[in-house]
């Protein structure tokens, strides 16, 4: 983490860690569970799985608005260790600011850990500013209450796909 201001979310599901992964890092899973509720995600681009390798993905809300994002992996361990910069982003992938905030940080570190035990999977996701300045930082801890609980609701929506997927 090059900055000190993150928050950590732990959470255990009940299934494998390679289907845990797979549901991070899928096109096909990541779009029905990833990003805001109420919005439609469109996968645009996922090169391959790979340090260097970029997932863009655009986000439609009900009345038409876009919000476009992309990740830039950093490293890559099936089915243990995901890490990823996260941004939002043009339609071209080129990195830009966040429409809700002008000094919130260009690139936020996500760093995800897979550990399964007797067919449970506890994943670990550090979340924190990459290369940010000290505002941009300031912005960040100022929103993290905001944040951990936006986190919060995306990981029950994980749990509630990764139900439906471990029943099929």
């Amino acid at each position: 983490m090059s900055n000190q201001v993150e928050f950590v979310i732990t959470r255990t599901v009940n299934a494998p860690s390679e289907l845990v992964f797979k549901v991070f890092t899928k096109p096909e899973h990541l779009k029905k569970w990833w990003g805001n509720k109420g919005f439609e995600m469109n996968v645009t681009n996922l090169d391959h799985l790979r340090p260097g390798g970029r997932f863009h993905f655009n986000q439609k809300s009900p009345d038409g608005k876009e919000l476009w994002g992309k990740f830039v992996y950093r490293e890559v361990v099936e089915p243990e260790d995901l890490v990823f910069i996260n941004s939002f982003s043009d339609e071209e992938g080129n990195t830009i600011r966040a429409p809700f905030h002008p000094t919130y940080p260009l690139e936020i570190l996500n760093t995800l850990k897979f550990r399964e035990q007797e067919g449970k999977t506890t994943i670990t996701m550090r979340v924190g500013p990459w290369s940010a300045t000290e505002e941009e930082l300031k912005t960040f801890e100022g929103g993290l209450e905001s944040a951990q609980k936006a986190f919060a609701v995306l990981f029950d929506r994980l749990e509630d796909y990764l139900a439906s997927v471990v029943s099929l």
